[in-house]
């Protein structure tokens, strides 16, 4: 069985697959260029982030793990 794991919250924007419980993947977006200059997470433009990275990320882990 594969599992394609999703992660957003904050200023990350993660996936990652597990194929027979072993790790193939995992793929991370950080942001924390994006949010520096503000002095901390700005939660409009985290959102906005994670819209824009998350296709490219699961793009990614899938490749990477062989299942895309």
């Amino acid at each position: 069985m594969r599992v394609l794991g999703i992660e957003t919250s904050c200023d990350e924007t993660s996936a990652a697959v597990l194929a027979d419980g072993r790790l193939r993947s995992n793929v991370v977006a950080s942001q924390v260029d994006l949010h520096a200059r503000y002095g901390g997470v700005v939660p409009e433009l985290a959102s906005r982030r994670h819209l824009e990275r998350l296709g490219p990320v699961i793009d990614e882990a899938l490749t990477s793990a062989g299942a895309g």
